[in-house]
């Protein structure tokens, strides 16, 4: 197989496409579109997002300290796409019609609002900005998460496929795709051929079988 070489390129793809919520905390409001936002630490749970110095989001962030970031689902794709090009320097994000109308509700944990709308919300505080050329990326420990009850299934466990979220690829959304597997599936027919061959071997020896043995996390 043939390759090319290019010059650097944001070509990570896809990505979340999620809506940041946040407010100056004195009655200032906005909504923003944000494609580089992820994960960076499971404990204390952290998440970052990346923001241009010249948007109206990065203001508010700044001055407050504070963001939530609103995951998006399908329904919720034009209203994200909407307000990922319009400035909150000229509209109220939260004051808009129709199918673009987005609700804003009290966070429990920041004066940042978060989306009613949204399945899932992670309301965060800054912990630390950086700066790093074109944009300045906001590390936020999530410090709350509201889930709405819509997406969680008979026992109260989450269950992220009702959701229906989308990812943004290379200027373009998307609905997520079919399942292709799930944690650690890769592995499971080596454990199960293992299991198999253990038995096979009980079986020969003629020894019986063994209570239940703890499996090691060798990850």
């Amino acid at each position: 197989m043939s390759r090319q070489y290019w010059k650097p390129a944001n070509l990570l793809n896809p990505v979340p496409a999620v809506m940041i919520s946040c407010s100056d905390n004195n009655g200032r409001n906005n909504v923003m579109t944000a494609a580089w936002c992820g994960t960076v630490c499971s404990d204390p749970v952290m998440v970052s997002v990346s923001i241009r110095k010249s948007r109206y989001s990065h203001e508010l962030i700044s001055a407050s300290g504070e963001f939530v970031v609103n995951l998006v689902s399908r329904d919720l794709v034009k209203a994200c796409d909407f307000v990922g090009v319009k400035s909150g320097r000229k509209i109220d994000k939260f004051g808009l019609k129709g199918d673009i109308h987005l609700t804003a509700v009290p966070s429990k944990e920041v004066g940042a609002p978060s989306i009613a709308e949204s399945p899932i919300s992670l309301e965060c505080k800054v912990r630390q900005a950086l700066e790093l050329g074109s944009h300045d990326m906001f590390i936020g420990e999530v410090v709350a998460t509201s889930v709405d009850e819509e997406v969680l299934d008979e026992n109260g466990r989450l269950d992220l496929k009702k959701a229906d979220l989308i990812a943004y690829s290379h200027g373009e959304y998307f609905a997520l795709g079919d399942l292709l597997g799930k944690f650690s599936f890769s592995t499971h027919k080596d454990e199960r051929l293992k299991t198999r061959q253990a038995m096979n071997r009980e079986k020969r020896s003629g020894k019986p079988k063994p209570g239940k043995e703890e499996k090691n996390d060798e990850r």
